[in-house]
């Protein structure tokens, strides 16, 4: 669903730079999760590349480029991770589907928890960057096409029952 684009011309989207850093790392590290930020040159464990969010372990990787959704995106893959796995991640986190549609549905639930962003903005940039749905956008996949993925974070403990974030457990680093 994220698209292999190359964004030679700039997208206007929220990134990092725009962002309330700091709102955006105490979310992280509410997952056991850290960001790093990168100043210039390639980001490590991108696996898009560009601007694109990498992730590493339990590390988001981004420089003040990168689209808010994509970091976002990154964080996810590493949530939806039972905390075993997680250390092992460099650059690609999963070949499952179902880990994707969660991951995608997550990002988007994630956004609500940073001001200025939220979901309908992020929804709008995902569409801007060239996401896929077969809905034809974000917000329909959303809003119709994504019990699964809701039904999969319901059981995981990510949401509650009513697709709110519950309150993560702290996960300790291995």
């Amino acid at each position: 669903m994220h698209p292999p684009l190359s964004h030679a011309t700039a997208v206007e989207v929220l990134r990092l730079a725009d962002s309330d850093e700091p709102a955006v790392r105490a979310l992280l590290a509410r997952y056991g999760l850290s960001l790093q930020r990168i100043e210039s040159g390639a980001i490590p464990g991108s696996f898009w590349g560009d601007e694109e969010a990498g992730i590493i372990g339990h590390t988001v990787y981004a420089r003040g480029d990168t689209p808010l959704h994509s970091l976002l995106h990154e964080a996810g893959h590493l949530i939806v991770l039972p905390a075993e796995r997680r250390s092992a991640v460099h650059t690609d986190a999963t070949d499952s589907i179902e880990e994707e549609d969660a991951t995608c549905y997550l990002q988007i639930v994630l956004a609500d928890e940073l001001p200025g962003v939220g979901r309908a903005r992020l929804m709008s940039d995902m569409d801007a960057w060239g996401y896929s749905f077969r809905l034809g956008s974000t917000r329909a996949w959303f809003e119709q096409d994504a019990e699964n993925a809701r039904q999969w974070l319901i059981e995981r403990q990510l949401l509650n029952t009513e697709g709110q974030l519950r309150q993560p457990l702290l996960i300790a680093e291995s």
